[in-house]
């Protein structure tokens, strides 16, 4: 018989591969989910407004200084002709507000304009004391910065707007009116081509803060700065070598878990597919225990490849022993039929009519023996083999009624009685049980043997008991009743097959047989689960 080669195994990854991408998947996410949400790029942004902020409150500061000290006595009638604005009292703190999920980016700003009326004076002057002030500090800040009087006229400034309006603007607007105001609008020009490492900024778009400069319940001014927040490429090159490092330890960590998961994992499973290949191929080599895994699965993967394992051995000697005893039992009547035939074949015409007629009747009965050796065996195999018992239910006294009446009719004396039980078993399977311990006492008790039937139900359960009035079983006997091909009436044509097809039948139903250790006659105890659901017998 040639072997079925094996089907050929797709090339896959190996687990330690896969727990590796799968922990590099892990680490990647957070990285993307914090670029899809623009948290990083947004933290930039509230950075730089945070700086703006407080750069614009210190020149805010010295703007109203630098006024007061121009207005002088002047200036408690110059601020009665200002409107009035909702005063702040005490601290005023000015938190970072914007938001790249939330604030949209605003079109440039609109280009100053002419002013219909000069600046304020004494605007005018602050101004000129804080302009050199303004382009030193650009060097330093990068930031456009812009102070106007209470009209919205530039009156000191880091470019060249000076003595032009911005009260156009909208966050100006809402300064000079006494309130802060933060927004992000686009660039004129394009964003910088430069380098990661140059000071450009290669946002596409700016920050725009402004701050009211109060006196008192007036607003005298407002400070207006605006710069380009700095990229994340450029703050994630700033800390290049750190990130290499850092995403350098955590392939490490990643690589160091997967191959520790996937020798705790895939060891064991490696080694219990190398035995089962083993025994796969008719190996007869025992189940090693590998080292214990750190899952579960892997333990009860090893559980139950040794459990087949098992089977599959104690199966492979069922049959090879089944073998054996079959072939034994076919030798001695397959020879006893050989040396008849061969002698009738050979001094059938010397023989009298009375030797031919006996060594034919020798022959018929080999024959008659072998058939009944065929036929249980085949009864046999059928209650071995593995199946599913669907719902079924026999009725005791139904069914020992028809398995009686044939060994009745040919003189076996059989009594029974018991309770009504229904027991959860074929009740043809339980017919063919109980036709074979009938069949036994016929062979083994005697011609004047009696049989009798007694049954009850103890915690779900269906206790049967067959005895005869014969003269029993030996204790050496005893202990190889269930043996197959074991009879003390292989001459009244026992196949020592009965017993064996009974306790099969009753175990495939989940029940038992047994011989018990009583007498005087031969006594049998049979169990089976009692039917579920099902109404006592009337």
């Amino acid at each position: 018989m040639v072997a079925e080669p094996r089907p050929a195994i797709r090339r896959k990854p190996r687990i330690r591969t896969v727990l590796l991408l799968v922990n590099l998947l892990l680490l990647a996410l957070p990285l993307g989910g914090l670029w899809m949400l623009r948290i990083y790029e947004s933290a930039l942004v509230r950075q730089t407004e945070t700086e703006l902020v407080a750069q614009a409150a210190v020149i805010g500061a010295a703007f109203h200084a630098g006024w007061l000290q121009a207005a002088g006595p002047e200036a408690e009638a110059t601020l009665a002709a200002l409107p009035l604005v909702p005063p702040s009292e005490g601290w005023a703190p000015r938190f970072a507000t914007l938001d790249l999920a939330r604030d949209p980016i605003l079109s440039p700003p609109p280009e100053p304009t002419l002013p219909a009326a000069p600046a304020d004076r004494f605007a005018r002057i602050a101004g000129e004391a804080l302009g050199p002030v303004l382009a030193e500090a650009q060097r330093v800040t990068l930031a456009g910065m812009r102070v106007t009087d209470h009209a919205g006229i530039v009156v000191a400034t880091s470019g060249g707007e000076r003595g032009l309006s911005l009260a156009g603007l909208e966050e100006v607007a809402a300064a000079l009116a006494g309130n802060p105001a933060s927004r992000l609008r686009a660039r004129r020009e394009p964003a910088t081509p430069a380098g990661l490492a140059s000071i450009s900024r290669a946002a596409p778009f700016r920050v725009f803060v402004a701050l009211p400069v109060r006196a008192g319940p007036h607003v005298i001014g407002a400070v207006g700065l605006s710069r380009t927040p700095s990229s994340i490429a450029q703050a994630l090159y700033g800390k290049r070598w750190e990130l290499a490092g850092l995403t350098l330890a955590l392939v490490l960590v990643a690589a160091a878990l997967a191959a520790f998961t996937a020798y705790t994992v895939g060891r064991p499973i490696r080694a219990v597919a190398e035995q089962a290949k083993a025994v796969a191929a008719g190996a007869r080599v025992p189940m090693q225990r590998t080292r214990r895994s750190a899952v579960r699965e892997a333990d009860e993967l090893f559980a139950a490849i040794a459990s087949m394992a098992g089977t599959l051995e104690r199966r492979a000697d069922y049959i090879g022993q089944f073998a054996a005893e079959v072939s034994h039992e076919f030798k001695t009547p397959l020879a006893a039929l050989r040396g008849a035939l061969e002698l009738l074949q050979d001094h059938a015409a010397t023989m009298t009519p009375e030797e031919r007629a006996g060594f034919l009747a020798q022959a018929a009965a080999d024959v008659e023996r072998l058939d009944r050796l065929v036929r249980r065996l085949l009864e046999l195999a059928r209650a071995e083999a593995p199946h599913a018992q669907g719902p079924a239910a026999a009725t005791i006294g139904a069914v020992v009624e028809v398995a009686a009446a044939p060994f009745i009719a040919q003189g076996l004396a059989i009594a029974w009685r018991g309770a009504a039980a229904t027991a959860a078993i074929a009740p043809e399977t339980l017919r063919s049980v109980f036709a074979i311990l009938f069949e036994n006492v016929r062979q083994h008790a005697g011609a004047e043997a009696r049989c009798n039937l007694s049954w009850e139900i103890a915690e779900g359960q269906v206790l049967i008991r067959v005895s005869d009035s014969g003269r029993g079983i030996t204790a050496a006997n005893a202990a190889r009743v269930f043996d197959r091909f074991f009879t003390t009436a292989r001459e009244s044509g026992g196949t020592g097959l009965g017993l064996s097809i009974a306790r099969s039948h009753t175990e495939a139903a989940g029940g038992s047989l047994r011989l018990l250790p009583i007498g005087p006659g031969a006594v049998f105890e049979i169990i089976l689960p009692a039917a579920p659901g099902r109404a006592a017998e009337s």
